[in-house]
């Protein structure tokens, strides 16, 4: 979904910076992507967002490369998949520290500058149902550290509105997954109110228009990208 969104933007004039795990898919892709969909430019930097520090060492990277940023999308984190009984202390640890404290952490890292120059745009992810606190099977850890994180998101946008700053949230739901069997793919989409899944097009369209100049308004919205499968909790 992360490399989903990067293209887009890049398409659409932005300078994309991004972030990919050291031991994990090497960016090269990406950037493959970025190029081909007319991305003037780009830039990769090695993160591990679970480890205190390195969410802030990459934003000070991309902006000595870069300048100032202006619109920060924070689409990372763990999803750690157990029912409570087989978690352990570690998953706890882990999860929050990749999806709630590299929110927190980018956030002190690149509102400064916002502030400055008295424009900035957040973008947040949730999960699907975050703001009702919607119990989801097999999800405890990951769902509560996200729904700290709309929570964050929405109280930050009432601190920062007056800086020139909008945070908003995306709860992404049924977004299709490449490595999911086809009779996974049958189950999740017949569940969906409009019949079909999602996709990081979808997401990354929803992001497009939260960073966009003429959305400054709008904010403090959690969104959902779901088909409409949240309805029944909002």
């Amino acid at each position: 979904m992360g490399r989903g969104i990067a293209v887009e933007l890049a398409s659409h004039g932005y300078r994309v910076a991004f972030t990919f795990r050291p031991a994990g898919t090497p960016p090269d892709e990406t950037t493959r992507r970025i190029c081909a969909r007319g991305g003037a430019q780009s830039l990769a930097v090695a993160a591990d967002h679970e480890r205190e520090g390195e969410t802030a060492a990459a934003i000070r990277n991309v902006e000595s490369s870069l300048g100032g940023i202006d619109v920060l999308v924070h689409a990372v984190g763990p999803l750690v998949t157990h029912v409570f009984a087989r978690a352990s202390m570690e998953d706890y640890h882990r999860t929050l520290a990749g999806n709630l404290s590299s929110a927190v952490e980018a956030a002190f890292a690149v509102l400064p500058g916002m502030r400055e120059r008295r424009f900035g745009r957040l973008v947040l992810f949730g999960m699907n149902g975050s703001h009702a606190t919607v119990p989801a099977r097999n999800l405890s850890l990951y769902a509560a550290s996200k729904a700290a994180v709309v929570s964050f998101a929405r109280t930050l946008a009432l601190e920062e509105a007056h800086h020139g700053i909008t945070v908003n949230a995306i709860e992404p739901g049924d977004i299709r997954d490449k490595d999911i069997d086809r009779a996974t793919a049958r189950s999740v989409a017949g569940k969906n109110p409009t019949g079909h899944a999602g996709s990081w097009e979808d997401v990354a369209a929803a992001v497009r228009f939260l960073i966009a100049d003429e959305a400054g308004f709008i904010n403090g919205v959690v969104l959902g990208v779901n088909g409409g499968l949240a309805a029944p909790y909002e």
